[in-house]
């Protein structure tokens, strides 16, 4: 990186408060790491099909999440 770059973003940090800085490093370490294809969790064939399936799915046949929280109160009278 270049030394202007680096003046440039220690000026406009010198007189942010702390939560600021912590925000900004943990920014930078999210950019700086190598990132990963490696997936927290297992799935079977089938689990991984079906989430696969719903990539190119059409997005207007989606339920907002307040409607669909609404339509299941009002189905099961909660």
């Amino acid at each position: 990186m270049e030394t202007i770059s680096i003046d440039l973003l220690t000026r406009k940090l010198k007189n942010a408060p702390q939560s600021v800085l912590e925000r900004v490093i943990g920014y930078v370490d999210a950019l700086v790491e190598p990132t990963t294809n490696a997936k927290p969790y297992n799935l079977s064939a089938t689990q991984q099909q079906i989430l696969d399936s719903q990539l190119n799915s059409d997005k207007s046949t989606y339920i907002d999440a307040e409607q669909l929280y609404d339509n299941l109160k009002n189905k099961y009278e909660l």
